[in-house]
C-alpha cells in the first residue's frame, strides 16, 4: 500500500472536522455569495453548470472507477461508496461516470443503487469497447465495439444501473476492427429506441473523431488531462471547440500526485499503477514536485487545497471541460466538489497557466490502453 510521508492531502486543511460538513470555498467565491452549503444538490448555484454539448452537468463529476477495487488493490466498503454517491449529490454532483469494464460490471451496480434516488435528476455515463462478457464480466482478449455486442451490452448496463436509458454512452477504446461508422449506426438505432440519449469517445485519433461526429454528433470526449498530463491541449481540445464537443479529464488529479500525496519518500505496493509510471520514478519526481509546490502557494492564496486548485485550473481552460475525479473516500470528495467554487480572475487564470507552462513534467505516463481496462493490462487507477 502506498505510504505518504511528510505532507501529504489532508494537512492543507485548516480544521479537518469542518471539511466533512461543508466543501471549502475561496474567498473570491464567498464574496460572490455562492452556495455551498451541503444539501445544495441540483439547486446549487447555475454557475456551478456545465454544457457537454447540449448535456448539462455540473462543472464537477464523480468517477466512480475504483468503487469495487481501488489501485492499490483494496476492496471498499459497499455501503460506504453508495454513502459517498448519495452525498456527491447533496454536494451539487449530478454527474456520474462508470464503465462495464470496472470491476468488471460491478462498479455499475454500485452506481445504480448509489443514484437509484435521484436517478431523474442526474447524468449517468458509462462505457463499452473491451471486450466483456456482458452477462459473467469474464475478460476476454481484446476489443470488441461489433454493432450486436453494443447492443447486447448496454441491455445488461441498463439493468446494472437500475435504469430505462444510460445518459452518455461512450466507446472506451477504439475498436481497430470496427469501423467507427458501424459503432455510430450502432449508436443511432439505441438512440432511436430511447436506451441511449447521447454518445462519446474515450482516447481517439483526431480522424477518427471528425468521422464519429460526421456520422453521428459527438457531446463529449473523454481523456487524460491535468497539470501533469497536458497532451489534449496541442490538438484534441482545438478540435473540440471547433466542433462544439465537451470535454472529460480522467484523472484530472494525477492519480493523486497533484494532491500532494505524493514525495520523494513515496513507496508503492505492488499492482499499483503508480509504480511503473516513470513521471513517478525517483529519477524524475523531484522535478515534477515544482508542481506541487505551485499547487501549495495557489491553494494559501486561495484559501483552499492544492486539489481543488488543480480541478478550477482545469475549470478555467475552457467553459466545456468537465473533470470527474474519482475517490472511495468522502472526505475527498467533499474536498473535490469544493473546487467548484474557487474562482480565478483573468490576471489569475494567466499567471497561473503561464506559471504551469514553466514547468516541464519529465518522465512517462503508461499509454492510454494500459491506464484503462481495470485488472487486466494493469488495476484500477484514481480518476
Amino acid at each position: 500500500m502506498m505510504e505518504r510521508t511528510k505532507v501529504g492531502r489532508r494537512e492543507f486543511l485548516t480544521v479537518g472536522g469542518m471539511l466533512a460538513a461543508a466543501p471549502l470555498v475561496s474567498t473570491s467565491a464567498m464574496a460572490a455569495g455562492q452556495n455551498s452549503s451541503p444539501g445544495a444538490g441540483p439547486e446549487r448555484a447555475t454557475s456551478t453548470r456545465r454544457k457537454l454539448g447540449m448535456l448539462e452537468v455540473s462543472s464537477i463529476g464523480l468517477g466512480v472507477q475504483n468503487m469495487s477495487r481501488t489501485y492499490q488493490t483494496t476492496i471498499p466498503t459497499r455501503p460506504e461508496m453508495i454513502r459517498i454517491i448519495r452525498a456527491a449529490y447533496d454536494h451539487g454532483v449530478t454527474f456520474f461516470d462508470s464503465a462495464e469494464a470496472y470491476g468488471p460490471l460491478e462498479v455499475e451496480r454500485i452506481l445504480g443503487e448509489g443514484a437509484q434516488p435521484f436517478r431523474d435528476k442526474v447524468i449517468l455515463a458509462t462505457k463499452f469497447g473491451w471486450n466483456i462478457d456482458p452477462e459473467t464480466g469474464k475478460r476476454l482478449p481484446g476489443l470488441n465495439s461489433r454493432p450486436d455486442h453494443i447492443k447486447t451490452a448496454v441491455e445488461a448496463m441498463l439493468k446494472r444501473l437500475r435504469t430505462d436509458r444510460i445518459d452518455l454512452l461512450y466507446q472506451h477504446r477504439v475498436d481497430p476492427n470496427v469501423p467507427i461508422e458501424d459503432v455510430a449506426g450502432a449508436i443511432k438505432d439505441l438512440k432511436a429506441q430511447g436506451k441511449v440519449l447521447n454518445w462519446g469517445l474515450c482516447e481517439m485519433g483526431l480522424g477518427t473523431l471528425r468521422r464519429a461526429h460526421v456520422e453521428l454528433p459527438v457531446t463529449a470526449v473523454q481523456s487524460e488531462y491535468s497539470m501533469l498530463w497536458r497532451g489534449p491541449e496541442a490538438e484534441v481540445l482545438p478540435l473540440c471547440e471547433s466542433l462544439g464537443i465537451g470535454f472529460v479529464p480522467w484523472s484530472p488529479l494525477g492519480v493523486g500526485f497533484l494532491t500532494g500525496a505524493i514525495d520523494t519518500e513515496t513507496t508503492y505496493a505492488d499492482g499499483d499503477i503508480r509504480k511503473g509510471e516513470t513521471r513517478f520514478s525517483k529519477e524524475n519526481l523531484p522535478a515534477n514536485l515544482a508542481l506541487v509546490t505551485l499547487l501549495r502557494a495557489w491553494a494559501e492564496r486561495k484559501q483552499s487545497t492544492p486539489a481543488q486548485i488543480a480541478l478550477a485550473w482545469l475549470l478555467a481552460q475552457k467553459p466545456w471541460i468537465v473533470p470527474i475525479p474519482g475517490t472511495t473516500q468522502m472526505a475527498h470528495m467533499i474536498e473535490n466538489t469544493g473546487a467548484m467554487d474557487v474562482r480565478f480572475t483573468p490576471d489569475e487564470a494567466r499567471e497561473l497557466n503561464a506559471a504551469v507552462a514553466a514547468i516541464t513534467v519529465k518522465g512517462e505516463r503508461l499509454p492510454p490502453a494500459v491506464q484503462a481496462f481495470s485488472g487486466v493490462e494493469a488495476p484500477p487507477r484514481l480518476r
